[in-house]
């Protein structure tokens, strides 16, 4: 596995969303980016949140997905209930995972948070068990932080 060069990335990223206002163009083009520039991921992509308390899918790359998740339930809505990142070596052992696609083994999810509250959590699936390290989460939360600059009330949201 080849080491991801995510200062280029972030500086991908925010050239492509450079003077667009539609939060959902830049969502899709941004997981596009991250679905091609990342190895060994089957799925990248935004759960929003659109009801209180519950991710509604968004833009992703990759294989049809789970469309609504509570707060507190799998590894997105643990990171949108407790505001933090998760990394999870192996999603097969976190207690209430929920299955979208039985390849993902191991997942990163930086939760978005605009004004102090969760507007949605960005989501990485690997089929590899372990592929995402300490630094790629830490990088990954670093484009998280990019991603909640972008024009949040271009989308009408909880």
């Amino acid at each position: 596995m080849s080491r991801t060069d995510y200062s280029l990335l972030l500086a991908q990223a925010q050239a492509i969303t450079a003077g667009e206002e539609d939060l959902i163009a830049n969502l899709s083009n941004l997981s596009a980016l991250v679905y091609e520039a990342l190895e060994d991921v089957n799925w990248v992509g935004f759960y929003l949140t659109r009801e209180p308390n519950k991710l509604v899918l968004g833009p992703f790359q990759g294989k049809v997905a789970c469309l609504r998740i509570d707060f507190g339930k799998g590894v997105c809505g643990a990171a949108a209930s407790t505001q933090t990142a998760q990394r999870v070596e192996d999603v097969h052992e976190f207690p209430g995972h929920i299955a979208c696609d039985s390849a993902s083994n191991s997942e990163v999810v930086v939760p978005l948070i605009v004004d102090g509250k969760v507007v949605g959590v960005f989501d990485l699936d690997s089929p590899i068990v372990g592929r995402f390290s300490e630094d790629d989460a830490a990088a990954l939360s670093k484009l998280g932080r990019f991603i909640e600059t972008l024009n949040w009330s271009s989308l009408t949201h909880v």
